[in-house]
């Protein structure tokens, strides 16, 4: 590894060692939800990780060097930074030049998760191709990440904020293959359905792990996917999601680039009384445990 990466003790020895390693994101603790709440879910998260056999290394940067294993009193000094920056693809290597403060997106984090040697990454929803993109041509570098890095995202579908059909269009296009998770339907992050179709249906973890390992076996050098969706009792009722996103989407007109996604999550906060949050709080919960058995999994077919 590069002087610029900087692996924890802990996570270094179950690389080394063929432990079970799932990634974690940090965008999360500093723009996907209010504090205190970003700081006490990703502790929540680590523990599920843990708790499910496996190590947790959540990943961001501090002084100019990505950490891959953040202390607690790191995440906090993260968490609490009066302007960290949402690091991506584009601006990850300026952003470590300047010896900058950031938080990783998916796409930030499966490569700095790829570097380290770790295969398996828990986030809440992946990104995609924005509605209106026939206009402004935005779409997600998570896909391009996804079609980069050898890492297994587990994600329950991506954000509803987006364009659902294109962004599952966009993911065959890349060759990067959706495995669900007991389901047939692409998740719609608050909702379990919607009305897309997933590549492969996985009912237990055991299929998932022997789908992951035989992409990767075959030399792939794309990501997958793994669909989890948000547990019944946590989704969104469909009125409520369709009112609140409905009303987002019209507000949001005027907003841009990486702006988008944290306007649109604070909106669907406010317009849903905060049911959106507690709704992301569980599927993020539900995707970590789920990393971690599909990392043990995966780690005991290795061995």
């Amino acid at each position: 590894m590069s002087d610029l990466f900087h692996v924890s003790p802990d996570v270094a020895a179950a690389i080394a060692g063929g432990s079970p390693v799932v990634a974690l994101e940090t965008t999360l603790v500093t723009h996907g939800l209010p504090q205190p709440d970003g700081e006490r879910v990703a502790a929540a998260l680590e523990a599920a990780v843990r708790a499910h056999g496996a190590t947790p290394a959540t990943i961001g940067i501090l002084d100019g060097t990505v950490r891959v294993g953040l202390t607690r009193a790191e995440l906090a000094r993260l968490a609490t930074a009066s302007h960290p920056v949402k690091v991506n693809l584009g601006n990850f290597a300026a952003e470590v030049a300047a010896g900058g403060c950031g938080s990783t997106t998916v796409a930030a984090t499966m490569f700095a998760a790829w570097k380290a040697g770790i295969r398996v990454f828990a986030t809440g929803g992946i990104g995609g191709v924005h509605r209106g993109v026939m206009e402004m041509g935005d779409v997600s570098a998570d896909l391009t990440a996804l079609s980069r890095y050898p890492v297994a995202v587990v994600c329950a579908g991506a954000k509803a904020i987006l364009d659902l059909p294109r962004t599952v269009e966009m993911l065959e296009t890349l060759g990067v293959p959706i495995l669900g998770v007991g389901t047939a339907e692409f998740p719609a992050f608050y909702r379990r359905e919607s009305g897309l179709r997933v590549d492969r249906r996985c009912d237990t973890i055991a299929d998932v792990a022997h789908a992951v390992r035989t992409h990767f076996d075959l030399g792939f050098m794309s990501g997958v996917v793994i669909a989890n969706p948000v547990p019944e009792t946590d989704a969104l009722p469909k009125e409520l999601h369709d009112s609140a996103l409905g009303t987002a989407l019209v507000e949001a007109v005027e907003v841009s680039g990486r702006d988008v996604t944290p306007y649109l999550l604070d909106r669907m906060r406010t317009l849903t009384g905060g049911a959106s949050v507690r709704t992301n709080e569980a599927l993020l919960l539900n995707n970590a445990r789920v990393a971690a058995d599909l990392a043990v999994e995966l780690a005991q077919s290795v061995s």
